[in-house]
């Protein structure tokens, strides 16, 4: 009789043990939907940012052959994607010091693409770390002249190294990540870094681009780097 008591009394125990649990049980899952929900259930459309970078003018302070100025603008798109475009106006006026060649052009260039924010399921954070592609175009003109060189037939007879106005172009993609973090109210911070490669460059019949404005040096593949100052635009 004892026995069967103590049997009544530990089964009464733990029927009332989950009894206790379920509203915990219930509550976290309401919580998790809630969550899953509010995810889910984001605007399509979530503001436009506009932003201007400020490294290529500092890097023309700082001593770079460079100067670029640019300005972009971007949609958020339920905090997940993040179409883009940007122009801006990029120039260069130097000498290379071992060969002395003159090298001057400046010109604007477009990109447009697209980002993927990482950070989409954490619509808490302060920011976005968006990861995305761009495709870039300048067209341009050049100047290029430096020393005369020697004819290597004729040895006496010198040959003058000047072109003006050589026309060029160029157009090029990019990988972009940029990292931005809100800093009061709707103004953000952030940099990107660009890993560039070029698609087509028009070369001339004696000379081609030193220089590609947007892109940088002409070269097959280069790294940029953007330091931006963004506002949220309030509608």
């Amino acid at each position: 009789m004892k026995k069967r008591r103590i049997s009544t009394y530990i089964i009464g125990l733990l029927m009332t043990s989950s009894l206790c649990c379920l509203p915990i049980e219930s509550a976290a899952q309401q919580k998790d939907k809630k969550i899953e929900t509010t995810i889910q259930e984001q605007p399509l459309y979530q503001g436009i940012y506009a932003g201007v970078d400020v490294f290529g003018i500092a890097g023309k302070i700082f001593g770079s052959d460079f100067t670029s100025a640019e300005a972009g603008v971007e949609v958020n798109l339920k905090n997940k994607y993040f179409p883009v475009i940007e122009i801006g106006y990029g120039s260069t006026d130097t000498t290379d010091d071992e060969t002395d060649i003159h090298y001057k052009t400046s010109a604007p260039y477009f990109r447009i693409g697209a980002g993927y924010n990482v950070f989409h399921k954490k619509p808490h954070l302060p920011g976005h770390f968006i990861v995305g592609l761009r495709y870039g175009f300048s067209s341009f003109s050049y100047d290029v002249d430096g020393p005369a060189m020697t004819d290597p037939i004729w040895g006496d007879t010198s040959i003058p190294l000047s072109y003006q106005g050589v026309k060029g172009s160029a157009s090029w993609l990019e990988l972009v990540a940029s990292l931005r973090t809100n800093v009061y109210k709707n103004f953000y911070m952030g940099f990107s870094i660009r890993y560039k490669s070029t698609l087509s460059v028009k070369k001339a019949e004696n000379s081609e681009p030193w220089y590609i404005p947007g892109y940088g040096k002409n070269k097959s593949n280069t790294f940029g780097i953007t330091y931006n100052l963004i506002y949220k635009l309030p509608f």
